[in-house]
């Protein structure tokens, strides 16, 4: 199954629209900046110097940045760490604040980027940026494996809108968040509704074959694995998934040909990994 919110590192737009943190690809076995330097501590006279010093400070301590938090070469993140207590709405772009919390995925710091990803939705004055920042929050905490508190974001996000453009999104996270959490049985309920939303959302067709065939539902499974392909759905974990759900209907011989097939795809992938990898180093 795949959460939409994956082994994606670089934070992505889903098929939707929707910023994502991440794409987690949970098959049969599951396995999102810059920052100016902070300021540099005043260096104070070694003679007799002042009594307080902390009054001379060149910033203020709201503005210094803890290197170990964020990646200290990304002037965004200043909004992130900004005192709440001095800030209103109109002062934050809750926007802005969800591309720092992609960018915190994209480094793998999750814990930052759930708070980041809150901090958004408070601030945010559209119902479109709170979802989507809620959203992102349970992707978030579904990537440090905190299953209940993704859950919980993702329902907020579908309480603000059901319908809204990212409701698809966050009912197939919600699915892969509750099937994690051992609740199976509403993760297929989930699944279900997100591709009625938005019947041309293929990760979501995949997820939903996924829940049908832990069911034992094979022949529902299949037909929800080929919609997904119809609709460009396509990687080595599908079609493993696939095989697996032709096996049990009984067709072996092509259960066969779609596991071959899955194989050279993966091996396709690992190999396009690596030369990525590479010339990244040759960069």
């Amino acid at each position: 199954m795949t959460d939409t919110n994956g082994d994606d590192p670089d934070g992505h737009r889903a098929s939707d629209g929707h910023r994502t943190s991440g794409d987690h690809r949970s098959q049969r076995d599951p396995t999102e900046h810059r920052e100016p330097e902070g300021p540099r501590d005043h260096e104070f006279s070694t003679g007799q110097g002042f009594g307080e010093p902390e009054g001379f400070d060149l910033d203020p301590p709201e503005l210094e940045v803890d290197p170990d938090r964020v990646d200290p070469v990304d002037s965004r993140a200043l909004a992130d760490l900004l005192d709440d207590s001095q800030l209103s709405a109109g002062d934050v772009d809750a926007d802005e604040l969800i591309d720092v919390g992609l960018s915190y995925v994209a480094i793998n710091r999750f814990e930052q980027a759930t708070e980041t990803f809150e901090r958004a939705a408070r601030f945010a004055d559209e119902e479109r940026a709170e979802q989507e920042a809620w959203a992102n929050k349970g992707a978030a905490h579904a990537r440090l494996e905190e299953y209940d508190a993704a859950i919980g974001a993702y329902r907020e996000a579908l309480r603000i809108d059901e319908g809204s453009e990212h409701a698809a999104t966050a009912e197939t996270n919600l699915a892969y968040a509750l099937w994690e959490a051992g609740r199976s049985e509403q993760a297929l309920e989930h699944a279900e509704r997100a591709v009625e939303i938005d019947p041309r959302f293929g990760e979501g067709w995949y997820n939903r074959g996924f829940f049908l065939l832990e069911r034992g539902l094979a022949e529902d499974a299949l037909r929800a694995f080929d919609n997904a392909l119809r609709l460009g759905f396509r990687n080595a974990e599908i079609l493993s998934e696939k095989a697996v759900a032709l096996e049990q209907v009984g067709e072996d011989d092509r259960a066969e040909e779609v596991a071959a097939e899955a194989d050279r795809l993966r091996e396709e992938t690992e190999r396009e990994l690596v030369d990525d990898r590479q010339r990244t180093r040759n960069a």
